[in-house]
């Protein structure tokens, strides 16, 4: 699995303070993005976010390259719609070989579970080239592959959507594949982003509680959990 920040806003934070100060002053949005700095777009994106007022951050996007992910991963990914997503077509992408799978590490782990799995993935690469010798399009021989199949996406998002998806995503209830996705992508946008992204990561780093009730993990410590996300 990799992911790489392809693109970003170019002075997002500048860009977003600007969008906060528009609402409530006289002057334009030009004259007021120029003279704007970043320790002030700093004071005022943590001051206006806290209220609750975060449509000012959906004018800064980030588009992400994920590689070498099962569709299983990607089919929870679009899920979050407000976003842009092109993915790597089956229908011109020939899965022939185990290169061409995700395998999870609780399968990895084990042998038994391994060799069940790889021999099946095998089988199923097998089939697959016999109906391409058949003169079966790939986009129908494509219909006994399984979710394990390895994809290539690129996904672009808005701040706010952003950190909508790191709340759900970089929970410990989250699936691991999408959950570690989540993380490498919190760690690259706060990078050039920081205090948009300050209070990122799963819903209780913000909360300071678990908002899971019953289905909160046994293992999950809130302050731990806050402490390794303030850290990133």
């Amino acid at each position: 699995m990799k992911v790489k920040l392809l693109r970003y806003t170019a002075d997002a934070e500048l860009l977003c303070g600007t969008a906060a100060l528009t609402s409530s002053k006289s002057g334009s949005p030009s004259e007021i993005f120029e003279k704007m700095d970043a320790e002030t777009a700093k004071r005022i994106i943590k001051r206006v976010t806290g209220y609750g007022h975060v449509s000012v951050i959906e004018h800064a996007s980030f588009t992400f390259s994920i590689e070498g992910v099962s569709r299983t991963m990607t089919h929870q990914l679009v899920r979050h719609r407000i976003a842009s997503y092109t993915q790597q077509s089956q229908r011109y992408v020939t899965y022939d070989t185990l290169e061409k799978y995700v395998t999870p590490p609780s399968i990895a782990n084990k042998a038994e579970a391994k060799k069940i799995f790889d021999e099946t993935l095998e089988r199923i690469s097998e089939t697959y080239k016999e109906l391409l010798a058949l003169g079966i399009p790939k986009e129908d021989a494509r219909f006994i592959l399984p979710n394990a199949a390895k994809t290539n996406i690129i996904v672009t998002m808005n701040a706010r959507e952003l950190r909508h998806f790191f709340n759900l995503r970089c929970c410990m209830r989250s699936q691991w594949e999408i959950r570690e996705v989540a993380i490498e992508m919190l760690k690259q946008a706060k990078r050039v982003a920081p205090t948009l992204f300050e209070k990122a990561g799963p819903s209780c780093v913000e909360l300071g509680y678990c908002p899971e009730g019953k289905m909160k993990p046994p293992e999950c410590n809130v302050e731990e959990i806050k402490k390794k996300f303030q850290a990133l």
